[in-house]
């Protein structure tokens, strides 16, 4: 039974009132005492969950928030309680990446009493460096209790706000994190590349800032050296983790004299812009060019033709690091978990070199 209809004569007030309108265009709490015809001390009361009003007059209150469409400040919340009960997800950009981790994450968080911020820090003209110090600044304390940070790009020695980082940055002063086996990863891509038959394999690299980066160029270089294949740094190009610079390694590394047979991209937005790019210039995918990633994002099943990759458990790795965090918030000790094991996954995108 609603509060309207265990009161008649509220809806019947309610039902016959015209629509109100609010102060500033934003319902405040001001505004839901004058149309509830209560103090503002009394519907403080009822929104905090005091003792001392009347079940008739909390049913009244309830009833004119819903229809404002009134919502308490979470700064002033914060103040007073020093919890808000929202855990913030920090993220460089909304990329296929970040999303995959944050469906993980908010699929964890369902059922608990904690609500989830996506927030996307402002990046400056330079680049990437900074942003994540920048968010933490701005949520916590007031509008986050913890925050769960993805590929951070900068040290984070210190935080107002219990911290976990996915896919860390390089130094060694971080807060605890989640990470896949990147080195095994790109081993074991560069691995399935050698033993399909090719020998020129390029590989376009990650961030400079970011760990995995580098771990999956030394896999790459590891497995090269293994097998006894030279390595050459003119197939090694930038690619930065982003579509425009892994499009321009593509083509540097296609325009050598002599191109590479396979490139082993060290994440998928990366390999989809070399498989872009052989198709711009009339390449056969596998046939003239092998093609694998890294991560396996729903685009990688979804291209033409579907890539190979390496697949990062990103659901379970966001998971995991939500149950890390509320188990900080909780004041449990917790450690970074070993790494996720990154699993080969063979598609359309390679194949034995065509020798004709």
């Amino acid at each position: 039974m609603t509060p309207e209809t265990s009161n008649p004569e509220m809806a019947q007030t309610l039902q016959g009132r015209q629509p109100v309108e609010t102060s500033t265009g934003r319902a405040t709490i001001n505004d839901v005492a004058r149309v509830a015809k209560v103090s503002v001390s009394t519907v403080s009361k009822v929104v905090n969950g005091r003792y001392g009003v009347a079940p008739a007059t909390i049913a009244k209150v309830h009833q004119v928030i819903n229809e404002l469409g009134y919502e308490t400040s979470l700064v002033a919340s914060s103040l007073r309680s020093t919890r808000t009960n929202i855990i913030g997800i920090l993220v460089a950009e909304f990329e296929p990446f970040s999303l995959e981790l944050l469906n993980g994450i908010s699929a964890t968080l369902r059922g608990t009493q904690y609500d989830l911020m996506a927030y996307a820090g402002n990046l400056s003209p330079e680049g990437h460096a900074g942003w994540e110090r920048r968010s933490l600044s701005r949520l916590g304390g007031t509008l986050i209790d913890g925050a769960i940070i993805v590929t951070p790009t900068v040290e984070i020695p210190h935080s107002s706000v219990p911290v976990i980082s996915i896919d860390p940055h390089t130094g060694a002063d971080m807060p605890i994190s989640i990470d896949v086996d990147n080195y095994g990863g790109a081993y074991t891509a560069t691995s399935h590349l050698l033993e399909l038959g090719h020998r020129r394999i390029a590989h376009i690299r990650g961030r400079e800032d970011l760990q995995s980066a580098h771990l999956r160029e030394q896999g790459y270089r590891q497995a090269l050296e293994d097998a006894g294949v030279e390595i050459e740094e003119q197939l090694v190009h930038h690619g930065d983790y982003q579509h425009e610079a892994a499009v321009l390694a593509a083509h540097d590394l296609l325009d050598l004299p002599h191109p590479p047979t396979a490139i082993f991209a060290a994440n998928d937005l990366s390999a989809l812009a070399a498989l872009q790019v052989a198709g711009e210039r009339g390449l056969r995918i596998p046939e003239d060019l092998s093609i694998i990633g890294f991560d396996d994002i729903p685009a990688a099943a979804q291209s033409t033709p579907p890539l190979s990759t390496v697949r990062q458990p990103l659901h379970e790795m966001g998971a995991h690091a939500v149950k890390m965090l509320l188990g900080l918030l909780a004041g449990e000790e917790v450690e970074s978990p070993g790494e996720f094991p990154a699993v080969l996954v063979p598609r359309k995108t390679t194949a034995a070199p065509d020798r004709g």
